[in-house]
């Protein structure tokens, strides 16, 4: 008589119900109502309670698609736009993301912070939240899960901004430019600016949309900077895997914004892949959040929320209130 096969242990019907769940929930993140913030929530909470079954073919696809997805983005950058708001803040644009990369690098070190995610955390919090720690992690060869925490914190400050900020500035009766100069200079992702804006109005809209793109595009200088410092660290000795690589990728980022912007024959093209390069990073980091493991969550700690979070209250206080007493204008 031949005994029945015995019913799968719960430990042993997880990786199967990972194998389901992973394709389709990446198959999912593809669509518009998935931002890139709930997408790599996804991928933490899959990674920490079913796992990742694939891990090894999830870090290399998403380390390709991340140099893709950043090029796209660049045709959803506004050279144009860009340059006629760039002289009236470049001042203190540069003057904010020269002491932001000087603080983020000084709380990193206070509190412990592991170097790749602090300098990740800063770049953020410095220009433009995912945008730059997307373009900066393949320059530095950052690991996922490094990636996964610095992203996870921008994140959440970006949410939290979405709330705050309005109040705030209605309670301080800011105006409508200075609210958006302070929303392009205080919270770290385009989408969110935008968010925050909109809720006070078409002018600080239009202030914050300009100034936080001339903001972003400081992606490209930054990246190349830290890209050829880290080079230069690296030991001699050093596996050719380990050493961090040249950021060409942010030279196609400048080149499909050049074409975007001075070539109107591809405007609408440009739209589609401006939104194609969003969806792509959307599954990008859904794939790198699936590599945010236990061992790894409790290596990293809570040390890189409270820089981040310190960082942010640091450069938004400051900011805040340099606006209310009219030092920017």
């Amino acid at each position: 008589m031949v005994r029945p096969a015995p019913p799968p242990s719960p430990s042993q019907s997880i990786p199967n119900v990972a194998k389901v769940l992973v394709p389709l929930v990446a198959i999912a993140t593809l669509l518009p109502w998935f931002s890139p913030g709930v997408a790599l929530g996804l991928g933490v909470a899959l990674s920490l309670t079913v796992g990742n079954p694939w891990p090894a073919h999830a870090r290399v696809f998403a380390r390709r698609t991340l140099t893709w997805s950043v090029v796209g983005l660049g045709a959803g950058m506004n050279l144009a736009v860009v340059a006629r708001a760039g002289l009236h803040g470049l001042g203190y644009t540069v003057l904010g993301i020269g002491v932001a990369m000087i603080l983020g690098t000084f709380l990193g070190r206070r509190l412990g912070v592991a170097r790749d995610v602090s300098l990740l955390v800063t770049v953020g919090t410095a220009i433009c939240g995912g945008s730059a720690i997307a373009a900066v992690a393949p320059a530095i060869r950052a690991k996922d899960h490094d990636v996964s925490m610095a992203l996870a914190t921008v994140f959440v400050l970006n949410a939290v901004a979405l709330f705050i900020f309005p109040p705030i500035g209605r309670a301080l009766h800011l105006g409508q430019d200075s609210f958006g100069l302070w929303c392009a200079l205080a919270i770290h992702d385009t989408s969110s600016v935008v968010g925050a804006a909109t809720q006070y109005g078409e002018r600080a809209l239009e202030v914050a949309t300009a100034t936080k793109l001339t903001r972003a595009l400081w992606i490209v200088p930054v990246t190349f900077a830290v890209a050829t410092y880290r080079a230069r660290q690296s030991p001699a000795d050093a596996q050719a895997t380990d050493k961090p690589k040249r950021p060409w990728f942010i030279a196609g980022f400048l080149a499909v914004a050049a074409v975007v912007t001075f070539v109107p024959a591809v405007h609408d093209v440009g739209h589609l892949v401006s939104v194609a390069a969003h969806r792509l990073l959307s599954i990008t980091l859904f794939l790198i959040g699936l590599g945010l493991s236990r061992p790894a969550l409790r290596a990293i700690g809570v040390r890189p929320l409270l820089q981040g979070v310190a960082l942010w209250f640091a450069l938004g206080g400051a900011t805040l209130a340099a606006i209310v007493l009219g030092w920017l204008s």
